[in-house]
């Protein structure tokens, strides 16, 4: 996982005088050394190194070169119009069109350290690092495929539609002029391809061609991607392409390890399936997960791979290859094709929508983890919480964590149970974290124990999804390692704020800060001390008048801010709920912040809240399925231990009808909170609108119904501080309004609904 240098081979040396007068202007160093790096089959790569800094020079190899091949100034060009968009490459410095400086043309790049893996299997890792590394990377494989390709100013880069058809042809090409001899399947499968092209071969993005995870750079210690390397093959065209590619090596042929990146992955604990792969990267893109003709872009990778071998096996006959074993490249060739062959005339496409709500390996995995985290440790914690809150019930020393909670955070971390929530980090589907929540509802302060807890989850979506990169480093990046935590001030005490538009609360710019006043209440977890910022939903500063919806910004406010004032804690059925931080009224008085702190930019407040809810009510819904488990598991006990009018409580037909209902409403909550889980998966969260909206009022009813069931089981003592079914309650009857009250939520379902069946007869008509 390091970058492995050499001396410079003998047929790649050139002058190293002539490089240092080159670069005189622009690098001021007296000395110049320079190692090759023994990675790479095709443009040789170098570590120039002066005294104070280092860098990296690409080059064209020497003597005979194949059409169109190794075209350093396209590398050059793609990284420098991505560089200045935000994407991670390495910022390119220099381009030398003069091939009297060191023999051929070259360019000359920052030098990024970080980690590179040249092994796909990642052999040393834990299997919760292998799932976060290959997720983090087909992120931002999907973040480069959302690039706006005109925006790059990248004109004629590519050709643009047509991509498939120009790849087979170009590889057919490619292959027949290095070929050394005949090899059917090649030839059969180059036949099969353009016979085969997909119909949406017009879809058109800026793709890499080579996208694979030893291109990649990892932060040192960060399952994050710092620099994507290697655009000798990138252009315009269909971005499946790339992501084939970079699934290729789940489809690997075992004991085909010629070309030592890449080898099979079956039965390698952590790495993600193909299916959860594609879930992955067509949720970060919003796309649906069902990929009509997968094997044909799986069958063009394989058949690239093959051209690429044969050209490997070209240049060490020609004498000028980069690879030391590039003798041994010729003998891939035909199982390549063979392989393609099998693929090809397979049936590939994907994760369907129509599958069960089937967790994924990895899913099951962390989930039985779980399960056994909270029997060995939370729910044997409960009584010592209890006690902490009791003995602390008049003192300020409440808002603060108890330290049994703050141990089993340190015992989550460390086995690898943390920040589950968030698939870019826990390599979790939502369909996958929704079993998970289910089993941290069953104690009020489980999630928290997970780093999971509310409303820090929803702030750290909204970071990771909209935040800058110093929005990232000061906040997400400390919520993530649970240093800090956070909350949300939407709700306003003097507007109806069921209608979240009535906000009132104002920001406004004033040079390079914003100023923000008003008022907002239950604001959750402000009361904890280490609740250090805010997101705080304001009106301004450039209202769109003309869109109800884009009138309103969020902000980053940090809570020790001149005029942040917590007023008072707000209290549930006379609960303050201080384990979960409390619910504060909070006012802003000309509270002043650098413009830097604005989310997203102006006026974008709804839409970031559109993606912030989603998951965060997905987690809600599926933490009360757990509630209520929890409930009518204690129902059951009471119900089987207690006695009245000679017979035991269960006996009486009236509580056996309750714990039926219980158990019917329950199952029916949770196959309808999986399945907009799945919709999350599969279609997105502005599609997945009105499962989101079900659920929400669904669970909140059925929870309040099973715990009210409990209570009347209970009679007095339900009611009671002796148990938890009273605390239950304020929870889950609080939810029926949280998040917008049910009402609103049946509004957007007849909408929706309504919505869908007018399409249906119309397209009947």
């Amino acid at each position: 996982m390091d970058e492995l240098t050499t001396p410079v081979r003998q047929q790649h040396k050139f002058n190293v005088g002539r490089l240092q007068d080159y670069l005189s202007v622009s690098v001021n160093a007296a000395t110049l050394a320079v190692r090759q790096f023994s990675a790479g089959q095709s443009n040789p790569t170098f570590l120039i190194e002066t005294p104070s800094k280092s860098y990296v020079l690409r080059k064209k190899p020497p003597g005979e070169l194949l059409p169109g091949a190794h075209k350093v100034d396209r590398e050059y060009r793609v990284q420098r119009a991505l560089c200045s968009a935000g994407f991670p490459v390495p910022q390119p410095l220099l381009h030398c069109t003069d091939a009297d400086v060191i023999g051929t043309e070259f360019y000359m790049m920052e030098h990024v350290k970080g980690r590179i893996f040249r092994d796909l299997r990642l052999l040393g890792m834990s299997p919760v690092e292998r799932t976060a590394l290959y997720v983090a990377a087909v992120e931002v494989l999907a973040k480069l495929h959302s690039l706006d390709v005109a925006s790059l100013n990248l004109e004629g880069y590519g050709r643009g539609a047509g991509y498939c058809k120009r790849q087979v042809s170009t590889w057919t090409k490619q292959y027949t002029a290095a070929a050394h001899r005949d090899i059917p399947a090649m030839n059969e499968l180059s036949d099969w391809l353009m016979k085969n092209l997909p119909a949406n071969d017009n879809e058109v993005t800026l793709v890499h061609g080579d996208y694979r995870l030893d291109n990649l750079i990892f932060h040192p210690t960060e399952a994050r991607v710092i620099a994507v390397l290697d655009w000798e093959l990138s252009t315009t065209g269909q971005p499946l392409a790339d992501l084939a590619y970079f699934l290729m090596p789940h489809y690997w042929p075992p004991g085909l390890n010629v070309i030592n990146t890449l080898g099979s992955l079956k039965g390698i604990e952590g790495v993600p399936t193909v299916g959860d792969l594609i879930s992955i990267y067509c949720r970060c893109r919003g796309i649906p997960s069902a990929l009509p003709q997968l094997n044909f872009y799986v069958a063009l990778s394989f058949f690239k791979m093959a051209g690429i071998a044969q050209g490997v096996y070209a240049r060490h006959l020609l004498g000028n290859a980069s690879a030391p074993n590039a003798d041994q490249f010729g003998q891939c060739v035909e199982p390549l094709a063979e392989v393609a062959l099998q693929i090809a005339h397979g049936s590939l496409t994907g994760p369907t929508e129509n599958r069960l709500f089937l967790q994924t390996a990895r899913g099951q995995a962390v989930l039985q983890q779980v399960k056994d985290f909270m029997t060995q440790f939370v729910l044997p914690a409960q009584e010592e919480v209890a006690e902490y809150y009791s003995k602390h019930a008049q003192s300020s020393q409440r808002w603060h964590t108890p330290q049994t909670i703050e141990d089993l955070k340190v015992k989550a971390r460390e086995a690898g149970l943390w920040n589950l929530f968030l698939p870019a980090v826990s390599g979790l589907s939502q369909l996958d974290y929704a079993y998970i929540a289910e089993e941290t509802g069953r104690c009020l302060f489980a999630p928290e124990v997970f780093n999971c807890q509310a409303p820090d989850t929803g702030n750290m979506e909204v970071l990771h999804m909209f935040g800058s990169d110093e929005q990232k480093r000061r906040w997400l990046e400390p919520l993530l390692r649970g240093e800090i935590r956070s909350c949300f001030c939407m709700t306003e005490p003097d507007v109806a704020s069921s209608d979240a538009t009535n906000m009132e609360c104002t920001v406004q710019r004033d040079e390079d800060h914003y100023v923000i006043n008003g008022k907002k209440w239950w604001s959750s977890g402000a009361g904890n001390p280490q609740c250090k910022v805010a997101i705080v939903m304001c009106r301004g500063p450039s209202p769109d008048v003309g869109s109800r919806h884009g009138q309103h910004s969020m902000i980053l406010v940090p809570m020790d801010t001149p005029g942040v004032k917590q007023v008072r804690p707000l209290t549930v059925f006379g609960q303050d709920d201080a384990v979960h931080g409390g619910h504060f009224e909070v006012h802003f008085e000309n509270v002043r912040v650098p413009a830097c702190n604005m989310i997203l930019g102006e006026g974008r407040g709804f839409e970031i809240a559109q993606g912030r809810l989603g998951p965060g009510r997905l987690h809600h819904c599926m933490r009360a399925v757990g509630l209520a488990e929890f409930a009518l598991e204690l129902l059951c006990q009471r119900a089987a231990t207690r006695q009245t009018f000679g017979k035991k409580l269960y006996q009486h037909e009236v509580v056996a009808h309750w714990i039926a209902e219980c158990r019917l409403m329950i199952e029916q909550t949770r196959l309808l909170t999986l399945h907009a889980a799945q919709a999350l998966d599969t279609v997105g969260s502005r599609a997945a609108r009105k499962q989101i909206a079900m659920i929400k009022v669904a669970a909140a009813r059925m929870a309040c119904k099973v715990v009210d069931c409990a209570i009347q089981v209970y009679g007095g003592a339900g009611v009671s501080g002796d148990f938890p079914l009273a605390q239950m309650y304020s929870y889950v009857r609080t939810l029926r309004i949280a998040d917008g009250p049910d009402e609103v939520h049946l509004s957007s379902i007849a909408h929706l609904e309504l919505r869908d069946q007018l399409k249906k007869t119309q397209a009947k008509l």
